[in-house]
C-alpha cells in the first residue's frame, strides 16, 4: 500500500527484488535453513547474490525503490551492500498500521509460523517448492473518498513449522500426467512415468514414455505436452519441476489409416 500510494514499482524484501507483482531477481531469505542464514540473505551479505540484484538495477533502471526492513540499521546495510544512494524518506510501521494490526501479525507469526511475501502465489511456487502456500487477497481503504488498495500476496508456511512435514506420492504425478494425456489428441497413451526426487527437497525430475498418434508433428507435440505437464504439476502440487524428459516409444495408427 505504501509503494502504491507513492507510485513505487520496485520493492526489496527478504532477499528479493520485486517489480509490481513479479519477482525479477534474488532468492528469498525465507528459504534459509537457519535464522542466521536468513539474516545474511536479507542483507545481501553474499557478494554473488548482491551482484544479481545490481544487474537487475542496470537492466530495469528503477526510478525509486521501497526497501522493507526491521530496523534503520538493516536498511543501511542493505543500501551499502547494493550500492544504493541515500534515503529520501523513511516510513515506520507505526505510521501505516494500527497497534491492533501489529499485535495480530505478531500473534499469527509466533503461533502459526506464517509469513507474507508481496507477490501472487503462482509467481513464487518455483522458489518455494516443498513449502505450503496460500493466496492472500488484501482489500483496504484509508477513507471514505480514498481509492481502495487491492492486492494479491502469498502466505508461506515452511514444512518445518507447526504443520509438520507433508509428502506427495509418485502416483499423484502419474495421475496428473495420465489425465493430461487423455485431454491431448496427439498422445495415445502414457507407457511409463519415473519420478526422481532431488536431494534436499528442491523438486523432482520426471521421465515419461508415450505413444503418439500418427499424423502429428511428434517433436512439436511432445514439446507442448511437456510444457502442459510442467505447468499443471507445479500449479497443483507446488513442487518445482527441475526437468521433464519425454520419449516417444511408438506411434499409434488409427484403424482407418491402416
Amino acid at each position: 500500500m505504501v509503494a502504491s500510494e507513492r507510485g513505487i514499482k520496485y520493492i526489496i524484501d527478504d532477499g528479493l527484488l520485486i517489480k509490481e507483482n513479479e519477482v525479477i531477481a534474488g532468492v528469498s531469505a525465507k528459504k534459509a535453513a537457519t535464522k542466521i542464514e536468513t539474516v545474511k540473505k536479507a542483507l545481501f551479505n553474499n557478494p554473488e547474490e548482491a551482484r544479481e540484484i545490481k544487474k537487475a538495477f542496470v537492466k530495469y533502471r528503477p526510478e525509486s525503490i521501497l526497501i522493507l526492513g526491521t530496523s534503520d540499521n538493516m536498511i543501511k546495510k542493505i543500501r551499502e551492500n547494493l550500492d544504493l544512494p541515500e534515503l529520501t524518506e523513511t516510513i515506520y510501521i507505526t505510521d501505516v498500521a494500527t497497534e491492533e494490526e501489529m499485535a495480530e501479525a505478531r500473534r499469527i507469526r509466533q503461533t502459526q509460523g506464517k509469513h507474507v511475501i508481496p507477490v501472487p502465489t503462482f509467481e513464487i511456487k518455483k522458489d518455494f517448492s516443498g513449502f505450503i502456500l496460500d493466496p492472500l487477497q488484501i482489500f483496504k481503504s484509508k477513507g471514505k473518498d480514498a481509492s481502495p488498495y487491492i492486492s494479491e500476496k502469498s502466505i508461506i508456511r515452511p514444512t518445518f513449522s507447526y504443520l509438520g512435514n507433508f509428502r506427495i506420492s509418485d502416483t499423484v504425478f502419474r495421475q496428473i500426467i495420465d489425465y493430461l494425456a487423455k485431454k491431448t489428441s496427439s498422445i495415445h497413451r502414457v507407457n511409463r512415468v519415473r519420478i526422481d526426487k532431488i536431494e534436499g527437497g528442491e523438486g523432482v525430475r520426471i521421465y515419461i514414455e508415450v505413444t503418439t498418434v500418427y499424423g502429428y508433428n511428434v517433436l512439436e507435440e511432445l514439446r507442448n505436452f511437456k510444457k502442459k505437464c510442467k505447468r499443471e504439476i507445479e500449479n497443483q502440487t507446488a513442487m518445482n519441476i527441475e526437468t521433464i524428459d519425454i520419449v516417444a516409444k511408438g506411434i499409434y495408427i488409427p484403424e482407418e489409416e491402416r
